[in-house]
């Protein structure tokens, strides 16, 4: 009674179309959900991910949960999850996507989870990182270390939404630091980020996590640029 009398007044919205959830829905409606571009790239075992890198870094696997798409479902979870607060966005994207991993052979033998991280000051100011619980549940799914302060930000840059892809490529590097270096020596490390455009930002956390001895690296999104 106490919950139907809560969301009475404050009803829970789908985030991606704003109309009200049923008891049985949670974050994204069911329509919405059936409308999500979904890539299917671990299941599928396709290496689109792994070509964004090819020749720049070597990555073991490599996947995206969504096709990102102007205007798109994706574009606008993508948006309240970042500048609107809407952290449970990423907490359903991680449950998601942690849930198909589990199951998927090539990523049994992943040993942590590391986020691509914030600028302490970004952090300050935003109050968290958007890929923070897509990558704590991804790393509860593998049953495996979720590493938060592995891999620091190092140079506080504005937003990338407004660069070109060779400004993005640009001001990546030199951006990140890495601490605990002994943390993920000889281990097989799953980066996790928002969404794949010109792989600058991540290429550039690979090639800092790559200073520890023996390390294998592989890449988890929430979506990916086409």
């Amino acid at each position: 009674m106490f919950k139907s009398l809560v969301n009475l007044f404050f009803p829970k919205v789908c985030y991606a179309c704003l109309n009200p959830l049923n008891d049985n829905e949670d974050t994204i409606c069911i329509d919405c959900r059936h409308d999500l571009p979904i890539t299917n790239f671990h299941i599928d075992h396709n290496d689109a991910v792994k070509k964004v890198f090819y020749g720049r870094i070597k990555i073991e696997n490599g996947t995206a949960l969504f096709r990102f798409e102007k205007q798109g479902i994706v574009q606008k979870l993508i948006h309240g999850l970042k500048y609107k607060g809407y952290e449970n966005i990423g907490n359903t994207l991680g449950i998601w996507l942690g849930g198909e991993l589990k199951n998927i052979e090539s990523y049994q033998n992943i040993d942590a989870v590391i986020p691509v991280p914030l600028h302490k000051k970004k952090l300050q100011k935003r109050g968290y990182n958007q890929v923070a619980k897509f990558g704590q549940q991804i790393a509860l799914a593998l049953n495996v270390d979720y590493l938060e302060d592995t891999l620091v930000k190092i140079t506080n840059t504005k937003s990338q939404t407004q660069k070109t892809r060779f400004s993005r490529w640009k001001n990546s590097n030199e951006l990140f630091a890495l601490k605990n270096i002994e943390s993920i020596e000889n281990k097989h490390i799953l980066i996790v980020d928002d969404i794949i455009t010109t792989g600058a930002t991540l290429e550039a956390c690979a090639t800092v996590l790559n200073q520890a001895p023996n390390v294998k690296i592989s890449i988890a999104t929430m979506a990916i640029v086409p």
